[in-house]
């Protein structure tokens, strides 16, 4: 149920975006849900949709892309496969999470400024 802390941590950061630039509206949002990053994308809409109402964002749709977990060498850059021991084959290196894995990322807010 952390997801609905989360969305209301995203919805003070795009406020105060929108008022940093004089937005007159928020149109979309766009997140991206890491695979391992411990959010239920359907709770987290879910918890948008209760939010937004009342907000610069009334009428702005969420767009939510989960990212996948992938892992690769940090020396060779080899892919890792899903499921395997979590070392380079080829190096012998532990193998590294790759970006946004685990992340919860605002990619983008559209608005409309004056």
């Amino acid at each position: 149920m952390h997801e609905y802390s989360l969305v209301e941590a995203l919805m003070r950061r795009v406020e105060q975006e929108a008022r940093r630039r004089n937005a007159l509206a928020v149109h979309r949002l766009s997140v991206r849900v890491g695979e391992l990053a411990g959010v239920d994308p359907e709770l987290f809409q879910t918890a948008y949709e209760t939010f937004r109402e009342g907000t610069i964002c009334a009428k702005a749709p969420l767009s939510v892309t989960r990212v996948e977990a992938s892992w690769s060498c940090p020396r060779c850059q080899a892919r890792v496969a899903k499921g395997s021991v979590l070392r380079c084959a080829a190096c012998g290196v532990p193998a590294r999470l790759d970006d946004g894995g685990d992340a919860l990322t605002l990619d983008a807010i559209e608005m409309e400024v004056p």
